[in-house]
């Protein structure tokens, strides 16, 4: 459909039927071309693309007689209302160029725009703008703005896999730089200006306003800086290696070749756009190779499955069977993979390049340099063992190729509840170096206790106690809250998150556990924030002699609580670092443990979300405090008398950890 069939009707048409002078795209003229089937209820999408053909064609002449400042004058002020207009500069002198991987770069980008750009005119009418761009060409509020009829041009392009499906061909890594005829770019770059002009008589005749919605912040990317910069000696490996690796198809190696080209010259969204796209593609025929299943290596068909990223990193096959992949590339790849592009915490750096959502100025190097790193590994995987020796003498590559085996996921929800864990220890530390009122009402405060407090600690020393049983290689014997003073939290509990933990492919029921104990995790993080908070005002005001009396009578209570509240938020740590450790037991729960199992750690949820509202300074309510934490350790120590929690049940520990 891509390559023959709109170049089936040789006809010429005229160019001044489809655009006037001024740049204003005649409409009419494209939309004639749409057929429909004989009920006319849907697109004929194979007679548009035949009809199509001629006017693309007319279009793409067109252009390239057209200078630079020519095509800017008539077109660049109907294409300000994308988020990327001057995207459309850099098209051009693609077109011109005529350097096919160039031109298909341009469109992947193009179609990323153009989606961007549609979703926030959407958005004058609607009210959350669909996630997918066929739903978005489908929406009744786009044809609302832009008619059916120019809707239906753009599904004949990029919106349906029984048109010529560009944006998805393209995006997946299925077209080589030459299977896209220039002229689709060309016309693409058409229809957007007149998109434009249609918009601009929508907004005046309603009186409204576009509003462009900001781009994408990519999270976690400090996290994900693992390998070192490519240097000279890695780019130089790579340019070596695309060439005799059998990870690369040899008609594909024209988008290797500009990813390096762009990644010299700071264009770090195009090198990385091109490296996924080829990463999705090399990975395919590996995926079909293992997996012993050719026929998924279809190019895009609009009557079969697309074989994607999703299918390649999954766990099994559409008919049940155990992907081979994960087993062939190994878990350190697997995460790697998982970590860029699948986990919600993750940049996800396919999705949002792909629907436009980043800015393609602003793109960090540090990302790009991950995935050539990355790259280059993968290659070495697919050649043969003589050439690997001569690569593995290159002390970067030998970095390269160590670090990479052992790779742990940094976005998995594992990955995250350690951090937060070893994140809320720190803050609640700096509870003891915080200065405290001098004289003898501090001290009094710092020192005074009753039976509520006595009760908790005396429930604190034998969790704590039943707790350290469970700290594996820990034979101490445990006699009260001094045998665990705050200079060892961060020691244990360091140790504790450094335990290896399985990540990739975790059932159901443990995703539904971490993301309880998360929960818990920053809940403690906002009470200690508070705490933290509260404290330095009221010391300072303390100081100022501000305070008024029932103010400094409450502040003489904190102080009390937070005496106690430290080691249980502490204790609370050490029990969701201890769970997490042993999380994959609960996969073997029956139904009635798992759900009374869910309910217990609920309950400690519950218990901290109170406690973030009783300890903020709206609140300031410390008694209540007290009151509701020995409850709450009343209910930890009444589950962990049934011996259900993960620790009891783990038939061996994962780690050793000493005090």
């Amino acid at each position: 459909m891509i390559c023959k069939l709109g170049f089936e009707v040789r006809e010429n048409c005229d160019i001044n039927s489809i655009v006037t002078q001024n740049g204003e795209v005649c409409w009419k003229t494209i939309t004639d071309c749409v057929s429909y089937t004989e009920s006319d209820q849907g697109l004929d999408y194979w007679g548009s693309v035949r009809m199509l053909g001629p006017v693309c064609e007319a279009v793409h002449l067109h252009l390239l007689s057209l200078t630079k400042g020519q095509f800017e004058i008539r077109y660049a002020p109907w294409l300000q209302w994308t988020s990327f207009p001057e995207l459309f500069s850099e098209i051009f002198d693609s077109l011109e160029s005529q350097q096919s991987p160039a031109i298909s770069l341009s469109l992947m980008k193009l179609t990323s725009c153009l989606e961007r750009a549609l979703g926030d005119v959407f958005l004058l009418i609607g009210k959350e703008c669909p996630f997918l761009l066929r739903d978005l060409l489908a929406s009744e509020e786009l044809a609302q703005v832009f008619g059916q009829s120019v809707m239906n041009i753009l599904k004949v392009f990029v919106g349906s896999p029984c048109g010529l499906n560009l944006r998805n061909t393209l995006w997946h890594g299925f077209a080589s730089p030459q299977e896209i005829p220039p002229k689709y770019c060309s016309m693409m770059v058409l229809l957007l200006a007149g998109l434009g002009q249609l918009l601009k008589s929508y907004l005046q005749q309603t009186k409204s306003t576009l509003a462009r919605r900001s781009f994408v912040t990519l999270t976690n990317l400090e996290d994900l800086i693992f390998f070192p910069d490519v240097n000279n000696e890695v780019l130089s490996a790579l340019e070596e290696l695309m060439m005799k690796s059998t990870f690369i198809l040899k008609i594909m190696l024209p988008y290797w070749e500009i990813a390096l080209i762009k990644f010299k010259s700071r264009r770090f969204a195009d090198c990385a756009i091109l490296l996924l796209t080829q990463l999705e593609t090399g990975l395919r025929r590996v995926f079909a190779r293992v997996n012993k299943c050719p026929e998924r290596l279809l190019t895009a068909e609009s009557t079969a499955l697309y074989t994607t990223f999703d299918e390649i990193l999954a766990k099994h096959l559409s008919d049940g069977k155990i992907n081979q992949l994960p087993l062939f590339l190994g878990e350190p790849a697997m995460e790697f993979l998982w970590d860029f592009l699948n986990h919600q915490e993750g940049p996800r750096l396919r999705d949002h390049l792909s629907h436009g959502e980043i800015n393609l100025h602003e793109f960090p190097k540090e990302a790009a340099n991950q995935l050539l790193a990355f790259s280059t590994v993968l290659l070495l995987r697919f050649i043969d063992e003589d050439l690997l020796s001569v690569f593995k003498e290159k002390t970067a590559i030998k970095l390269l190729i160590s670090l990479a085996e052992g790779y742990n996921s940094r976005c998995h929800p594992v990955s995250q509840l350690k951090k937060q864990v070893l994140s809320c220890e720190e803050s609640i530390r700096v509870w003891s170096v915080l200065p405290l009122p001098e004289g003898p009402a501090g001290e009094a405060a710092r020192l005074e206790s009753n039976s509520e407090t006595s009760s908790c600690n005396s429930l604190i020393t034998k969790i704590m106690y039943e707790l350290s049983q469970h700290l594996p290689g820990h034979h101490c014997v445990f006699n009260d809250l001094d045998d665990f003073p705050t200079e060892k939290w961060p020691e244990l509990l360091g140790a504790l998150c450094s335990t290896p933990v399985t990540t990739l492919f975790c059932p159901r029921s443990v995703l539904e556990v971490l993301a309880v104990l998360r929960s818990i995790s920053a809940q403690c993080l906002r009470v200690s924030g508070q705490v933290i908070t509260t404290l330095e005002l009221r010391h300072r005001q303390w100081l100022e002699r501000s305070l008024r009396s029932r103010q400094r009578q409450n502040y003489l209570r904190m102080l009390r609580g937070i005496r106690l509240l430290s080691p249980v938020l502490f204790l609370i740590l050490l029990l969701i670092a201890l769970e997490l450790v042993n999380v994959h037991v609960v996969h073997g729960k029956r139904t009635y443990e798992y759900q009374q199992y869910l309910k217990f750690l609920k309950s400690i949820l519950q218990y901290t979300e109170n406690l973030v509202v009783y300890t903020s300074q709206e609140k300031n309510r410390w008694n209540e405090a007290i009151n509701l934490t020995r409850s709450a350790l009343l209910k930890i120590w009444t589950f962990s008398e049934k011996k259900q929690m993960l620790i009891h049940l783990a038939k061996k520990s994962t780690s050793k950890v000493a005090l």
